[in-house]
């Protein structure tokens, strides 16, 4: 009977052991049911920004610009001498006489024939009763001085040059003939006996504006033409 008693007191405990080891055991796994890992998940958002912290120091500031020279002042001495100038008064007393000085730039024009009042005349002209008729023969005199006097080149000849020259040249105001040039040329050798020929003309009444005698260009055609 003490046995039995014992027995049924071991098998109590044993269940009691079985039962609490059981209850160990389920509690355990509910516990961890996911896994001893999981622990829960880490939230991270790609927005987020990362600061980015740096122990860099900031640079120095720049030193500063070097002080300005000193001004130099140059103390100069003045030992210029300024001359003075005198001006004379301009005043005229009224007793005073006064000269009126022409101007002198007419002296020095030299007129077109088509505008001078009376055109130059040709020696043994001016007898001739009008202007026009001066005129017309002071060029026929000038025509029958060329023509007389004229000679062609004699190699101008033989390389058979011929052609018409244009001679422009002036009138004095003594009635002499100056600055003869060519206006338009053949051949220097016929140029040159037509400028020779015009440089022999002989002197003029000279041509008048307003009464007074003025320089006057002429221009006059020579055509040298072989036979």
């Amino acid at each position: 009977m003490a046995d039995a008693e014992n027995k049924k007191n071991l098998f109590l405990l044993v269940g009691l052991t079985l039962s609490l080891a059981l209850t160990l055991f389920f509690l355990e796994y509910r516990s961890y049911e996911n896994g001893p890992g999981d622990l829960g998940k880490l939230s991270f958002d790609e927005d987020d920004e990362i600061a980015i912290i740096t122990n860099r120091t900031p640079p120095p500031p720049p030193p500063p610009p070097p002080p300005a020279p000193p001004e130099v002042i140059q103390i100069v001495e003045n030992d210029l001498e300024i001359e003075e100038v005198e001006f004379e008064s301009t005043e005229t007393d009224e007793s005073e006489e006064i000269e009126i000085v022409e101007d002198d730039e007419e002296d020095d024009e030299i007129f077109n024939f088509a505008v001078v009042e009376n055109k130059p005349v040709f020696p043994g002209c001016e007898k001739r009763a009008t202007e026009d008729e001066k005129f017309m023969c002071f060029n026929q005199e000038i025509m029958k001085h060329i023509g007389k006097n004229f000679e062609f080149p004699e190699l101008a000849r033989q390389m058979g040059i011929q052609g018409k020259v244009y001679i422009n040249f002036v009138i004095e105001k003594n009635g002499k003939v100056s600055s003869v040039t060519i206006a338009r040329g053949v051949d220097k050798l016929i140029d040159d006996e037509a400028i020779r020929v015009i440089k022999k003309l002989p002197t003029f009444i000279p041509a008048k504006q307003r009464g007074k005698p003025v320089r006057m260009q002429y221009t006059v055609p020579i055509n040298a033409r072989l036979q």
